[in-house]
């Protein structure tokens, strides 16, 4: 009983690791960094995107409290 135990244990840590180094080699390689790299320049490309959102409504709510142009239109300088 013992040895089919530790025979499942084996089995079980060999599936785990298999799969693990499978996906540190899919990681390591030139289609791993593409990915990292596009997931990366969606990330700055969203955080610009809310940063630029953001101020114009910021500055909005800044020139309407102090009164300034209140008829101009505030979005985004492109």
């Amino acid at each position: 009983m013992k040895k089919i135990f530790w025979l499942g244990v084996g089995i079980t840590i060999g599936v785990v690791a298999a799969r693990k180094l499978a996906a540190a080699r899919g990681a390591v390689g030139p289609e791993g960094l593409n990915r990292a790299v596009g997931r990366a320049s969606d990330a700055v490309h969203d955080f610009a995107d809310a940063m630029r959102q953001n101020m114009g409504q910021r500055e909005g709510d800044l020139r309407a409290a102090l009164g300034l142009d209140a008829e101009r239109p505030v979005g985004p300088r492109h």
